[in-house]
């Protein structure tokens, strides 16, 4: 006996989220018959196309480099090759952390390259120079046959990336250029969740997390961060909610959320049984009162059968700003392929781009 029909509302990798028509009369065990999504809306004529690009494109200038024959799952920016270098940094799904500088014509030139260990999935990349004026490299790992999270700190030695050290910490950079932190949390403290952040020092004696912390309010570094959005001191803290809008601690207490939804990201792992989605890293910048929150939203392939699960085509970058208690979207770049992770710069908002043919390209958003 099945419960009445309902609809398909998300699609992720693995498995469907649903909404059902009468909740009222489950009982434990039942099962349920969720239906394919509505139809897409019909195709614009080419003038409504035209007409709504300009309502919803943004006009900020931005700088699209070559394509590169690698997936990119994260990106960064940082001193790695000398002081000043401003070098790009990516992660690959191929486990290789590659540090690039700018050539002509928008090209990426790779200048230093490691592969990480195979145990391992990597999840994510920072640079922050914490022990010297070049930046160190820090790229959390999750290991499914301990089933545990490390960070592998890598740094520029005589013109090689060289292992320097561990953290058993989830680690990620938070804030733009030279302002730029280092946050760990303690993975899977309770059940599948982390723990709260702690910021990342270097003494002689090494790498160690400080002793005060915020709450992450149970999710991981990816997909949130701290800013003064309602005014000068306020530190909100900014993150992607499990149901997928973008959400604003205020400083009552009580919570604003966005009208969009952002949560769709292709990263995850399994861990016991379970499906954890490290959503792209929100960044906010400007003024403290009047910031702005870039966040990033991927459009998925709707379809029925498993393997289209969870499969994405583009993604976008949305800009909002805290206006009237609500997080409204200002304007949006969007872009030609789906999108792993943001970074942010002194100048532009970094996005690495996965395009349908495999290949990869840098995107440098102006602020």
């Amino acid at each position: 006996h099945y419960s009445a029909a309902g609809q398909i509302t998300e699609v992720q990798p693995l498995y469907a989220i649903g909404e059902l028509t009468d909740t009222q009369s489950l009982a434990i065990g039942q099962e349920a018959v969720l239906e394919d999504a509505a139809p897409a809306a019909p195709a614009l004529q080419p003038d409504q196309a035209v007409a709504a690009a300009d309502n919803t494109s943004s006009q900020r200038p931005k700088v699209t480099y070559a394509p590169v024959e690698q997936e990119f799952i994260s990106v960064t920016q940082g001193d790695v090759t000398a002081p000043g270098a401003g070098n790009i940094i990516t992660l690959s799904s191929d486990r290789q952390v590659t540090v690039w500088s700018r050539g002509e014509q928008n090209t990426l030139h790779p200048e230093l390259t490691y592969t990480l260990p195979s145990s391992g999935e990597p999840l994510t990349l920072s640079a922050v120079p914490l022990k010297a004026e070049t930046a160190q490299i820090f790229v959390p790992i999750f290991y499914p046959n301990r089933q545990t999270i490390a960070t592998q700190i890598l740094e520029n030695r005589n013109g090689r990336l060289e292992e320097i050290g561990s953290l058993g910490y989830f680690v990620k950079e938070m804030g733009c250029g030279k302002a730029k932190t280092l946050w760990a949390q303690k993975p899977f403290v309770s059940d599948k969740y982390p723990g709260s952040a702690r910021q990342v020092t270097y003494q002689p004696e090494g790498f160690s997390v400080s002793k005060e912390s915020f709450s992450t309010q149970r999710n991981w570094l990816t997909g949130l961060t701290r800013y003064d959005i309602e005014k000068p001191g306020s530190n909100n803290l900014i993150y992607t909610s499990p149901a997928g809008t973008l959400r604003i601690v205020l400083q009552n207490g009580k919570r604003a959320d966005s009208k969009d939804l952002f949560a769709s990201s292709p990263n995850r792992v399994k861990y016991k049984q379970e499906i954890l989605k490290f959503y792209p890293s929100v960044q906010a910048f400007g003024p403290q009162g009047n910031a702005t929150i870039a966040a990033v939203e991927n459009d998925a392939k709707i379809g029925i059968l498993a393997k289209m699960f969870g499969q994405y085509q583009s993604g976008k970058i949305h800009f909002m700003q805290y206006q009237n208690g609500h997080l409204s979207v200002q304007d949006t770049t969007p872009l030609d392929g789906v999108i792993y992770d943001t970074a942010c710069s002194d100048s532009a908002i970094l996005a690495a781009e996965v395009l349908s043919n495999g290949t990869s390209r840098v995107v440098e958003i102006l602020k």
